[in-house]
C-alpha cells in the first residue's frame, strides 16, 4: 500500500470562505502598516543624517568667515602701517 503524505502548509482544495478573505485582508493591512511604518523610520534618518551634515558645513563656512575677516584685518592693519611709513618719508625732516 501506498502511503499518501499531507503537507500542512499546503492549501486544501474547500473554497475559501468570507472569514478566509478577511483574514487576508487583515493580514495585508497589518503588513501594509509595517512597510509604512518601516519608510518613515527610514525617512527621519535620512533627515537625521542630512542635518548633521548641514550642520558640519554651516561650521566650515562659519570658520572660513572667520578666516576672511581676519585676514581683512590684517590687510587693513598692513596697510595703515604702510601709510604711516609713506607720510615719513614724504614729510620733510623738522629742523
Amino acid at each position: 500500500m501506498m502511503e499518501v503524505i499531507v503537507e500542512r502548509n499546503m492549501p486544501d482544495s474547500t473554497p475559501a470562505t468570507k472569514g478566509d478573505v478577511e483574514d487576508v485582508r487583515a493580514e495585508m493591512r497589518g503588513m501594509e502598516e509595517r512597510l509604512v511604518e518601516a519608510i518613515r523610520d527610514n525617512q527621519t534618518e535620512i533627515l537625521k543624517a542630512f542635518y548633521g551634515f548641514t550642520q558640519t558645513v554651516q561650521q566650515r563656512f562659519g570658520e572660513s568667515d572667520n578666516t576672511e575677516s581676519s585676514l581683512r584685518k590684517r590687510m587693513t592693519i598692513l596697510e595703515s602701517r604702510v601709510l604711516e611709513v609713506e607720510r615719513r618719508l614724504n614729510m620733510p625732516p623738522a629742523a
